[in-house]
């Protein structure tokens, strides 16, 4: 019987990415996804549904998404389902299906990230001033 685990995912972070490194050094970072759907019930009326999915990345993919995406970025994500079960301190089983990226395209290009840095900018801008006129 064969098989086949493959995953193709389309979406938006849901936060900053967040980078980790294992015992041996390797950064592995997770991120959020949402993936919306829009569709029409039998009466016509329309519904959408959103879907969010943890995406796990390994190696030199896990250290260009942290340093390049962030909250709000659009991505193209090619994987495979990983399940993992433990147990909780608790005592609690519990379980998580997630992905594990083989691939991950940036979405919107250039000017997408020129816009989101602009208003990054100007946040820390407005903070710095409401800083210096607290004192």
């Amino acid at each position: 019987m064969a098989n086949l685990n493959k995953v193709l995912l389309m979406g938006n972070l849901t936060r900053d990415p967040e980078p980790r490194f294992t015992p041996s050094g390797t950064q592995v970072t997770t991120f959020d996804i949402a993936i919306n759907r829009t569709y029409r019930t039998k009466d016509g009326e329309k519904k959408e549904e959103t879907c969010f999915v943890t995406i796990e990345t390994w190696g030199r993919q896990a250290e260009t998404c942290a340093e390049y995406l962030h909250k709000g970025s659009s991505v193209f994500v090619e994987g495979r389902l990983k399940f993992s079960k433990w147990e909780s301190q608790t005592g609690e089983k519990r379980s998580k299906l997630e992905v594990t990226a083989e691939r991950v395209q940036f979405l919107g290009g250039r000017k997408a990230e020129e816009s989101y840095l602009e208003k990054k900018n100007e946040g820390e801008k407005e903070e710095k001033e409401k800083g210096e006129g607290e004192t």
